[in-house]
This record gives structure tokens, C-alpha cells and sequence, in this order.
């Protein structure tokens, strides 16, 4: 695990050197020559002036004191008077005349613009969790400056695992919903106002009609044009608001899941009028708006809503909070067709609100620790943002230690929502410098060869994706080398460095991760260098405290173990390796391709199930494996994939059977499957072993399907999905 750190470099101060004379000396020779004086004694204020305070200190052993509205005098340093020259979060700071004041706009702005003159004119830089560099003087001298600035969103947040440092929150002006959400109501809040539990089985005609009939569920959604649910939400809502008087925004927003929506006749008519299901949602929201117009209402645009209605506008204080998780990520969202159907919808909001939420994605949530470069469209796609009416931003990176480059994503992440306009490949090399001193050279070196290589391969990059899908692409075994040559140098650049050595070692994870991902899917490889491998990961994964390797939270410490047990040879024989697949009742349609070989080729599918799995939906599976000739079986086992984010779960049950002339079929045994809510990604196997072996050339495998899902999951209503991989017969 690392220990939290505090690490000081020299490092060339990356301002430009002021050609202005010092209007205000702080410390000369060490000793201070001002004082930090509040304009008014808050919170934010004494914030701010505590952060000044311990940089000038650590920069240069001066130790500024602090005074609450005192007498102000020469060389002070003023914080916290109000401006109008900025928008709220935003500040002034304005050296002239022997004084430095820190402006505020509001909010946060007097914490913000001294972080912006610490970074600026004492070249500290705040790059990660208990990680900042900075330039040592014994002399702090600030120059003639006006400087004013205003964040382009309102709301900006990251999911970093740096935010829980509050330092580097704030410098990176960064903030948290719970800080504008009413009682953290800020996201698929249906089940939370309405819970399926207390009105579920008394009154089901408040939920989604789908597939024929009431589905009541914790993912179902609301029937909105039954007039009973507003009054009890609308008073829900009320107690909300008064046991949170200092709040006065709360998410109404659709339940996790896709196609969910209530499809009776009169929210069928709404929709079909409207030509989106958004329809009923902005009616509903409206009338709550119209119920309380000193409070905001955010509602999600996403998946089925994310299409703006026709008709109906939403009122100024009813917030879309748009979510582009459908999209792919190698270009920016103007130039793939799956970006280009998201903007549509943003310009489409943007014709009829201004006050709209964007929830951007930009990792592979499948994959965390898995290379995803993505730096090259985060600034293109900003702008776009902010050309649309986008107030607030949160960018969902899944920044948890170990997902890929999580630090430096995060901080351009933070710089380009406060401005935009910054140079993104300038932000990328600033921060290298800083984090990973003398290896950033090596290390921007590799993201340039990934992006390229990206680009060159034209393979989507999505949030779904697996390294296997890139492994003829910028994962391919000639640039694997070469982006391992890159990382052999950078660790020799820092060795005597723990800290950078470490930031390194964490940086290289995704690229060791991808050549084990490749490994199991090539037969005939080197056992004992893999298992180096792997070995070498966990080792590593471990001394830093890698927590996760996917969204599910699956631990690194069970994919080695699950690795060792499905992908490396372990002298067990498949009788059935090889064998001819006859299909009574095949795979969906774009599974077919593989489905022939996939399920007897000795090649284990991974987490995710976009390769070597085959998969059913809403349908039973029924085939039969020609092992062209009599064999003794003792045992068979089929291997189930378990992802309930992706709607898919376990059957019901699995039959095997034998035969010595594929028409006469017996038993010989079932496997039932229980059901499993838990959310975490699993492999499943359905083993009977028999109490004598029989003869057979023939094994007929009969899956039963679950169905629809059930009422506590995100595809209610819908057909579940199962995902089967190697059948083994022993």
C-alpha cells in the first residue's frame, strides 16, 4: 500500500517569469514580511487563507499569521472581499498598490484563486492525493497582476480516488453532489421516493407496464400518467427539502436500466405524441417544478430518454442530465456514428433548455486497469458540451489506484472543465513532469504510440471493451514490445526515486494486465513465462493497494487465482475438445460465428462477455456435441458467465445427455442454478458427475432460460440473457 505522500521537487517554476515589479513581498530571506488578513471570518475564508499560509510556508519557511478583519496595511494579503467581475466559484486576485486581495465571486472563489496564485506565481502543483510538487525560494515575492476567472460549469466533478484528499478537491476546483443534492438525491432516485417495497404489491399500477403486464421492482420504472403518484411524491419531496434547508436541488430521475419504461396505453399515447418516452418524464417534472419554483429538479436523459421530446419544453428550473454511455470513445463524439446520434440529442436539449447536466464516460468500466486512451478527445468534447448549454459536468473515470493513468485523466479532467480552452497535450506533459519526473519523457512517448495506434487500427474504443478486442490493433504483440521498452526505461529513470518508481509501476498495470488478457487466448504459449507474469502483477497490484479491476469490484487478488485455475493448462482432458456442434436451438444471431468452435476450443472467455462467451436471450439452448466416436464419461461441466450489469444471469438449469446414435437420448443428470443477486462478475460452472461411467459419442446439453428478468433487476420485464462457454467432458 502506499503510504500518503508529500513530495517535494525542484522543479523549474512553470509560470512565465513576471517582467512586472514585486508589488507585495510575503517572506524575504525566509522571514515574513505579510499577513493574511480576512475580509470577512467564514468557513471558505479561513480555508483559503490556511491553504496560502501552509505553501508559503513549505515553500519558504515563512509563516504568514492570520487576522480577522484587522487594520489592513502594506504587503498584506486580503481575502475573501467580494467582486462582480466573476461568476459564482469564481475570483479576482489583484496585486497593486502594496496589497494583494483574493477576490470572491461566491461559493468557493477565494479557495480557488489561491490555489491559481500558488500554481501561477509559486509554481506549486497539486497533482494527485497527497502528491504536489513545488519550487523552493526564501523569498515570495508577488508582482503588479489583475487576473480574473470564472469556471465554465457550474458543477464540476470527477470520480477520482484523489477527491477524497480535500486539498487537491479544492485546488482542483472540483466538487461533490452530495454538496448540491438534497439528501444525496442525485441519481436514479425513482425506487428512493417510491419504494417498490412499500407500494409494490399494494398498488402496482404505479409501476411500468411492460411485456403485458404490472412490474412492480427497485429497476422498474414509474407509470407517470397515473394521477396518484404525484401528490405522494410531491409530499415526499416537501419533507426532503425542509430536513435540508440549505439545499434546493433534488434528482427525480428513471431507475438503472434500459427499455424499463411504462408502455401503457396512456403513456404509450404520451410517448408516440411526444416521439420519446422523455415525454412523460418532462410532463412530470414540470409539474413538479411548477409545485415548488424556488427549488431545481434534475431528471436523467439516458439510454431510453436520452432523445428530447417534441412538444413539451422543460421549465427553466427542471435540470437533463444527459449521459452519453453509449458512445464510443476513439474519436471525439462529432465523428463516429455513435457519437453523432448523442449529439443529436445534446443539440436537440439545447433547443429547448439551457440548463442542462452532462454525465460524460471515459474508462473502460469492464476493465479498469486496461489501457483506454482516450486524452486526445477529452478537450473536443468539453467544448462541445459548453456550446450546448451544459452548466454542470461530472465525468465518470472510475478512478479508483490502478485505472489506467487515473491520475493524470482526473487532473485534465479538472483543468478542461474550469477552462476549456487550456492546451490539452500541454496539460498531459505538465503533469508527466511533475508525477513521473524523469520517466515522463518514456511515458508520453507510449500514450502517443497508443493513441496512434488506435487511430490507426479503426477499432471502436468502448466503455465495455475488452484488451483482447484491440490485440491485432494497438495492443498488438510488435507494439506490446515497444510499449514495454518505453516502461523498461522509464523504471530505470526513476529506481532511485520510491515515489516516481511507484507512479510508474501503477501506470504500467494496464499494459501487463492486457498481455495476460492476450495470453489466454492463444494456445501453445509459455506457461512458465505467463505465470511470471501474473505473478508479477498480483505482486505489484498488491504492494500499491490495487483495489479493483472492473466496475463489479472484483478483487485482483481472484482474478490471479481464477486465472491459474481457468487459463493455464492444468492436465485435465476435454474428451469433447474439438467435437462437431449440431444445433437444435442456436445462439443469437451475432454469437453464431464463434459459437462452433468457442465452446470446445480449450479457450476460457474472461470477465467480459464481448469475446469467446456464446450467448441466449429469453430462449432455452439446445445442441449436441459429436465427439466422433465412442468415449467413457465420467463427469461433464459447462462454464456460465454471471455479469447482472449487462443482464445477464443464470439459467434455470442445465441437462446433459448421451447418445450412441444422436436419436436416443438419456439423462444423466441436471444441474439446477439459484439465484444470485450479487453483482460482482463470476464464472459459473454446471458440473453432474456420474455415479458409473457410461459409453456415449453423443452429449446433447439442454439449458433452460430464465426467462424475463425479475423484478429487482435492471432489465425487468425484459429477456434475461445466459452466456455459456466451454462444455468439458471428462
Amino acid at each position: 500500500m502506499i503510504k500518503s505522500l508529500r513530495k517535494i521537487l525542484l522543479v523549474a517554476c512553470l509560470a512565465a517569469p513576471s517582467v512586472l515589479p514585486a508589488q507585495v513581498c510575503l517572506v524575504s530571506k525566509g522571514k515574513a514580511h505579510a499577513r493574511i488578513v480576512l475580509a470577512e471570518d467564514n468557513d471558505v475564508n479561513r480555508k483559503a487563507a490556511q491553504l496560502l499560509q501552509r505553501f508559503v510556508r513549505e515553500t519558504s519557511g515563512g509563516e504568514l499569521p492570520i487576522v480577522a478583519n484587522g487594520r489592513r496595511s502594506k504587503n498584506d494579503v486580503v481575502i475573501g472581499e467580494s467582486t462582480n467581475e466573476a461568476t459564482d466559484d469564481g475570483y479576482v486576485i489583484d496585486c497593486s498598490r502594496g496589497t494583494l486581495a483574493i477576490k470572491t465571486a461566491g461559493g468557493k472563489g477565494a479557495i480557488y484563486g489561491v490555489a491559481a496564485l500558488l500554481e501561477k506565481q509559486l509554481g506549486v502543483d497539486y497533482l494527485a492525493k497527497d502528491f504536489y510538487t513545488l519550487t523552493p525560494s526564501a523569498d515570495v515575492r508577488i508582482p503588479q497582476m489583475h487576473v480574473a476567472e470564472s469556471p465554465a460549469f457550474r458543477f464540476r466533478q470527477t470520480f477520482s480516488y484523489s477527491n477524497n484528499d480535500s486539498t487537491y478537491r479544492d485546488w482542483m476546483r472540483l466538487q461533490e453532489h452530495r454538496e448540491m443534492f438534497a439528501a444525496d438525491m442525485w441519481v436514479h432516485t425513482f425506487d428512493r421516493l417510491l419504494p417498490s417495497s412499500v407500494y409494490g404489491k399494494s398498488h402496482p399500477e404505479y409501476y411500468s407496464f411492460i411485456n403485458g403486464e404490472r412490474r412492480p421492482g427497485n429497476h422498474s420504472q414509474w407509470c407517470l400518467t397515473n394521477p396518484d403518484i404525484f401528490e405522494i411524491v410531491a409530499h415526499r419531496i416537501d419533507s426532503i427539502f425542509r430536513a435540508n434547508p440549505n439545499q434546493n436541488m433534488i434528482s427525480v430521475s428513471q431507475n438503472d436500466g434500459n427499455d424499463t419504461y411504462c408502455q401503457c396505453p396512456e403513456c404509450r399515447k404520451v410517448n408516440e405524441y411526444e416521439g420519446s418516452p422523455a415525454g412523460c418524464y418532462v410532463r412530470f417534472l414540470n409539474r413538479l417544478a411548477e409545485r415548488f419554483p424556488d427549488k431545481q429538479f434534475s431528471t436523467l436523459a439516458y439510454l431510453f430518454t436520452m432523445h428530447p421530446p417534441k412538444h413539451v419544453k422543460p421549465l427553466p428550473n427542471v435540470n437533463i442530465m444527459l449521459c452519453d454511455i453509449d458512445t464510443k470513445r476513439e474519436v471525439p463524439l462529432t465523428d463516429n456514428e455513435s457519437g453523432r446520434d448523442f449529439v443529436r440529442a445534446l443539440e436537440g436539449w439545447a433547443k429547448i433548455s439551457n440548463n442542462i447536466f452532462v454525465w460524460d464516460y471515459g474508462i473502460n468500466f469492464d476493465n479498469v486497469v486496461a489501457p483506454f486512451p482516450n486524452f486526445h478527445i477529452l478537450k473536443k468534447n468539453i467544448q462541445l458540451f459548453k456550446r450546448n448549454h451544459a452548466t454542470m459536468l461530472f465525468e465518470q473515470v472510475n478512478g479508483t489506484l490502478g485505472t489506467d493513468f487515473a491520475e493524470l485523466r482526473a487532473y485534465m479532467l479538472g483543468k478542461l472543465m474550469w477552462n476549456p480552452e487550456l492546451d490539452a497535450d500541454s496539460l498531459m506533459q505538465r503533469f508527466m513532469r511533475g508525477y513521473y519526473g524523469a520517466a515522463a519523457p518514456y511515458l508520453y512517448r507510449y500514450q502517443q504510440m497508443l493513441t496512434g495506434a488506435l487511430l490507426a487500427s479503426g477499432t471502436p474504443l468502448w466503455i465495455y471493451d475488452s484488451p483482447i478486442t484491440h490485440k491485432n490493433g494497438m495492443l498488438n504483440a510488435n507494439l506490446r514490445k515497444a510499449y514495454n521498452e518505453l516502461f523498461d526505461e522509464a523504471e530505470k529513470a526513476v529506481a532511485a526515486d520510491s515515489a516516481m518508481l511507484a507512479h510508474v509501476r501503477i501506470a504500467r498495470l494496464p499494459l501487463r494486465y492486457s498481455e495476460l488478457e492476450i495470453a489466454r487466448t492463444e494456445s501453445g504459449g509459455d506457461k512458465a513465462a505467463v505465470e511470471k507474469s501474473l505473478d508479477t502483477f498480483g505482486t505489484i497490484c498488491a504492494q500499491y493497494g490495487v483495489p479493483t479491476l472492473n466496475e463489479r469490484n472484483n478483487k485482483v487478488e481472484d482474478y490471479c487465482r481464477l486465472y491459474r485455475q481457468r487459463f493455464l493448462p492444468n492436465g485435465t482432458k476435454n474428451k469433447a475438445a474439438g467435437a462437431k456442434v449440431i444445433w437444435n436451438i442456436p445462439p443469437q444471431e451475432r454469437y453464431q460465428p464463434i459459437a462452433d468452435k468457442a465452446l470446445t476450443d480449450g479457450l476460457y472467455g474472461g470477465t467480459t462477455f464481448v469475446e469467446s462467451w456464446v450467448g441466449w436471450q429469453g430462449e432455452d439452448a439446445d445442441f449436441v456435441l459429436d465427439m466422433g466416436e465412442q468415449k467413457q464419461v465420467n463427469k461433464i461441466t459447462t462454464d456460465f458467465l454471471h455479469q447482472l450489469g449487462q443482464w445477464i444471469l443464470q439459467p434455470k438449469s442445465v441437462a446433459y445427455y448421451a447418445s450412441d446414435d444422436a436419436k436416443n437420448f438419456r439423462l444423466l443428470g441436471t444441474h439446477e442454478f439459484p439465484e444470485d443477486r450479487d453483482i460482482s462478475v463470476k464464472f459459473v460452472p454446471a458440473t453432474v458427475t456420474l455415479a458409473a461411467p457410461v459409453q456415449a459419442r453423443y452429449i446433447r446439453v439442454v439449458v433452460k432460460t430464465l426467462g424475463l428478468c425479475p423484478s429487482w433487476h435492471y432489465g425487468v420485464g425484459y429477456p434475461a440473457w445466459f452466456f455459456l462457454d466451454e462444455v468439458v467432458v471428462e
